[in-house]
């Protein structure tokens, strides 16, 4: 048989893997047929009761069939990020599209979902389109937010409406929290009228003196007052409580606070169509690493304690936390060079959000490889209404093949930015192939 060929379309057997489907809770061996951009058989493996790869393709095929062995290896659904920054268009010396759906692709993802804090911002139709068109040069599906306000300015709705038709796959002004709680409310409202997404940023600023630095103990020892978990605390109180007033959907971005999480706890069994996302980093890290890594364990809202960590792993444990987003922020070394105060917040997440989430999640026994997946590939499209995130006999042919057990260091990334706590870590587990609609995008 050929060799594959990243990008050709041709038909995969994989063969011999751990299936896993968070959709349905399948977690067996399995073999998988691909043939162009959709799973069409799932199938006990080959030399076991059904398993003969011959009753599904014709002989005539047999030519264009590459063989995956995956045996000892996971195969679940392709990763669902619905928080990134591609930095593209504006500011392409920290990453552009294409660096950045390479770095997806590395890490498992086969789709995205790109913020609207471009240079200019999301927020019109000739900016969302030009986003929209690179991302589907790149071979896997990279989406895009639109800006709630316009300018960022949390005083003018955005033409959510004609965003929504150009392609949006929801709103957000991530990285500016919006303040003007009438302005939220109309947001909401419109946003529920139509259907949609809105994602919040939610640090109230009134609350920090330098943001990016937790404040307590570090932040003491570091002669800083940093960021009060209150300035989450805040505005996740008020925008739960709008959320069940105007019945919109709202995602949570990136939470820090144990605090918060319960809101949202209460908030969620009230009946509120809230969403919660939590990074990587925020679930492996405490304030403690500002110490070791400086600005590259800086970020927006900012690492916590001990206890804020152990209750986001609760909410991830008993569905008040529904995804695990990266925020994946890339920043170049210039920037992050700066003194701790005037560096900008942000860390890379792609290309190891999977080993982490494996290292500080799956092996200390917290989650599942399955509860893990839908965290990382199912609820992820839910909130954005997509058809991925399961692996199902005519699902997309979108799929993570990795070794959940072998170790590696993480030496480099093919990100343009290096900005990681992780660079020169050990984690365990890795991906080994990446397909996206069919066709193989990582391994190059």
């Amino acid at each position: 048989m050929r060799q594959i060929q990243r990008g050709e379309q041709i038909m995969i057997w994989i063969r011999g893997g751990r299936v896993i489907d968070p959709a349905s809770g399948l977690d067996e061996k399995r073999d998988i047929l691909l043939d162009e951009d959709r799973i069409v058989k799932i199938m006990p493996p080959a030399g076991e009761d059904g398993g003969d790869i011959t009753r599904w393709i014709p002989v005539e095929q047999w030519p264009q069939l590459q063989v995956i062995e995956a045996e000892g290896l996971a195969v679940a659904p392709g990763l669902v990020d619905v928080h990134v920054h591609f930095r593209d268009p504006g500011l392409t010396y920290k990453e552009d599209i294409h660096s950045g759906a390479k770095g997806a692709a590395r890490g498992g993802f086969t789709t995205v979902v790109c913020m609207a804090n471009t240079k200019p911002i999301v927020d019109n139709e000739d900016t969302l389109k030009y986003v929209l068109e690179e991302g589907g040069k790149t071979g896997i599906h990279v989406l895009s937010c639109a800006a709630v306000s316009r300018g960022f300015q949390g005083k003018e709705l955005t033409d959510m409406e004609g965003l929504l038709a150009a392609g949006a796959a929801g709103f957000t002004d991530d990285g500016i929290p919006l303040m003007d709680e009438e302005f939220v409310r109309t947001a909401m409202r419109e946003a529920a009228r139509l259907g949609t997404v809105l994602s919040f940023h939610e640090e109230d600023k009134s609350f920090i003196k330098e943001n990016g630095i937790n404040h307590g103990a570090v932040s003491r020892a570091l002669g800083i007052y940093g960021s009060p978990s209150e300035a989450e605390e805040a505005l996740v109180e008020r925008d739960c409580r709008l959320a069940l007033e105007t019945g919109a959907a709202v995602d949570m971005q990136h939470m820090s606070s144990g605090a918060a999480v319960e809101t949202v706890r209460r908030a969620k069994a009230r009946g509120a169509n809230v969403w919660a996302e939590v990074t990587p980093h925020h679930i492996a890290l405490t304030e403690d690493a500002v110490l070791k890594h400086g600005s590259l364990a800086k970020m927006n809202p900012p690492l916590r304690t001990e206890e804020d960590r152990m209750k986001l792993i609760e909410g991830l444990r008993d569905g008040t936390i529904d995804m695990i987003a990266t925020d994946h922020a890339p920043h170049s070394p210039q920037e992050k060079a700066r003194p701790l105060t005037e560096a900008p917040s942000g860390i890379l997440g792609l290309e190891t959000a999977l080993a982490v989430s494996v290292t500080h999640l799956v092996k200390p026994g917290y989650l599942t490889l399955c509860q893990l997946m839908e965290k990382m590939s199912l609820n992820p499209a839910k909130l954005y209404k997509l058809d991925c995130g399961r692996l199902q006999e005519g699902a997309p042919a979108d799929l993570v093949i990795f070794d959940e057990n072998r170790q590696w260091k993480v030496e480099d990334f093919v990100s343009k930015s290096s900005n990681s706590p992780f660079l020169g870590e050990t984690l365990t587990g890795k991906v080994m192939y990446t397909i996206c609609g069919g066709k193989v995008v990582w391994p190059e």
